[in-house]
């Protein structure tokens, strides 16, 4: 027996911004239902392939997704492939429903909350690839315990197979400096590519759209998954 929410957890910032228009409203309560993940009941684990139709080969997941558009281009990208998002602002939600509708993809699944509380059920090694787009920089030193590298490394590394792609962008330069050094630090990952500007095979985001406008840079990190060592 499932759950369709986890338990009680902290989310940092909004659950919801402005006020929903009826189309959208009306997403949140038919099609989210559909697409909704629902977490199992420990010590049960979840295969992400489980989610999908049979055709599915491989799994994504993209850690916050905002409002959704580079998660609805992945998956109009590549049909064969199953794409978790995970987003707690209802907002952005709905964007997605939205996207998704209208380029008619079947293949994403949402979980409407803190994506450390999937991880920490997911299936070992069961995910093919990860993204952390423009994320919250959380810029104050005191804030920094707030930010998913900081946090959730450990899971991620766990539930990425061996070679995955994780793919890391954002516009603030402090934070882009704490990234690749907790990055560095961690056995589990080797920095595969460093960008300053989005490399092709890279969808485009609106955060990445409006940091260019303001004048400001972007870097854009590639990391592969080390292999664990066979015994």
């Amino acid at each position: 027996m499932g759950r369709a929410g986890p338990p009680a957890g902290r989310v940092y910032g909004r659950r919801r911004g402005r006020r929903l228009g009826s189309k959208k409203a009306e997403l949140l309560g038919s099609d989210f239902r559909k697409l909704s993940i629902l977490l199992p009941d420990p010590p049960e684990r979840l295969d992400p392939l489980s989610l999908f139709d049979p055709h599915i080969r491989s799994v994504c997941l993209e850690i916050g997704f905002g409002g959704g558009e580079h998660l609805a281009a992945q998956a109009a990208a590549h049909p064969d492939m199953g794409y978790i998002g995970c987003e707690p602002f209802l907002n952005g939600v709905s964007n997605l429903l939205a996207l998704l509708k209208e380029g008619e993809q079947r293949n994403v699944r949402i979980f409407s909350d803190d994506a450390r509380l999937l991880l920490q059920v997911l299936s070992e090694a069961s995910l093919a690839g990860a993204f952390l787009l423009f994320p919250d920089p959380w810029p104050k030193r005191r804030h920094e315990r707030r930010r998913f590298l900081g946090q959730a490394l450990d899971l991620l590394a766990k539930s990425l197979t061996d070679d995955a792609e994780f793919r890391i962008a954002t516009d603030h330069p402090a934070l882009g400096t704490w990234m690749e050094e907790v990055m560095a630090a961690s056995p589990d990952f080797m920095l595969v590519d460093r960008a300053a500007s989005r490399p092709e095979a890279w969808q485009p985001t609106r955060y990445e759209a409006k940091a260019l406008a303001a004048g400001r840079r972007p870097v854009y990190l590639s990391y592969r998954r080390v292999r664990r060592p066979t015994t």
